[in-house]
């Protein structure tokens, strides 16, 4: 038995501070991925703040037609929220495909953020893991990584970042707000994500003791339309094998914005930037999904195990984009900016 020591913090103020002084002391909110990494022996704190009194559980409107999601507002919050299903339907969605209800119920936003990978190699906590003892190896190279990661991977690390609502909030560019030992602070979502590299035990930006306190959406008038698509071994409540979020607008058959995020296949959440650029201006049609899908995924490293990821990422991405772009679905309109 480890002995923990316990609080609960009533004011953002109260937990940062009580956080940042002690290295050993982590924050907890709903305990969805904490609590198990706990029982594992993979995260030994000594300490644990509770921060589920502080008023952060807010859905608000933003001028531009954005969002600001506090940090505490429960998954399932979150995708009930109209303003989320009519404005974001692509978020709301990858929120209901995500997780079970009893878990929607108890994880937060910002918990789903900073969740922990969900690489077996990292959670046994006797295996050689780069991200949980810097240094030490990657067991997943060379061993069973049919679920791991093809994009963003690295010598170090092939771990699949897990979160499915990470993946339209990529393609959204949403924005981090937390709070720190530094004050207030602003991240792009994609640079909240960090690459492996040769570090892969830093997975965020953060110092110790900085709380992620919400997420900003932007307002985009195109994401009314927009879709998340998931594939996995099972239809119940199973991690992404290989997903896709999308928003696209179109005239007279050719495409004018699009917005495009992979989740499943890489080691963050993934913006699919190759494809966009090939899309936009594009006409519409398969041919041309399928040459922007197979840009995207050009530079996948893969395994023999987890090779029939780069086939199954291009054909979800297809499959999303020509339902998109079909007249039944998706009436043409007017280009879009952001609004």
């Amino acid at each position: 038995m480890r002995p923990i020591s316990y609080s609960r913090a009533s004011a953002v103020a109260d937990a940062v501070a009580a956080v940042a002084a002690d290295p050993t002391s982590d924050f907890l909110a709903g305990g969805t991925t904490e609590v198990d990494l706990l029982r594992q022996n993979v995260l030994l704190p000594r300490r644990l703040v509770d921060i589920n009194d502080l008023p952060l559980t807010q859905i608000e409107d933003r001028p531009d037609g954005g969002l600001y999601i506090g940090a505490l507002a429960r998954m399932s919050e979150v995708a009930e929220a109209s303003a989320v299903r009519e404005r974001f339907p692509m978020v709301a969605q990858a929120l209901e495909l995500g997780a079970s209800a009893q878990l929607r119920n108890m994880a937060s936003m910002g918990g789903n953020m900073m969740q922990r990978v969900r690489c077996g190699y990292f959670r046994d906590a006797t295996s050689p893991c780069n991200k949980r003892d810097p240094g030490s190896g990657c067991s997943a190279l060379d061993g069973f990584n049919r679920g791991h990661a093809v994009l963003g991977v690295s010598e170090h690390c092939i771990a699949t970042h897990p979160s499915d609502v990470a993946v339209p909030l990529m393609a959204l560019d949403a924005r981090i707000h937390t709070e720190g030992p530094h004050g207030r602070q602003v991240y792009a979502i994609d640079d909240f994500f960090l690459l492996p590299g040769d570090t892969p035990h830093l997975e965020h930006p953060l110092a110790h003791g900085e709380l992620v306190v919400g997420i900003e959406v932007p307002g985009l008038r195109m994401a009314r339309d927009s879709r998340y698509l998931k594939v996995r071994d099972r239809e119940s409540y199973e991690f992404a094998l290989a997903s896709v979020a999308a928003a696209v607008t179109m005239e007279d058959g050719v495409i004018g914005d699009v917005r495009l995020a992979l989740g499943g296949v890489a080691t963050k959440p993934w913006r699919a930037r190759r494809a966009e650029e090939i899309l936009r201006g594009a006409p519409a049609g398969t041919e041309t999904f399928r040459r922007a899908a197979r840009a995207e995924l050009s530079a996948a490293r893969t395994t023999p195990l987890n090779a029939f990821k780069t086939e199954l990422a291009q054909r979800t991405m297809i499959r999303v984009l020509e339902t998109l772009t079909s007249p039944e679905s998706h009436p043409e309109t007017p280009t879009e900016s952001p609004s």
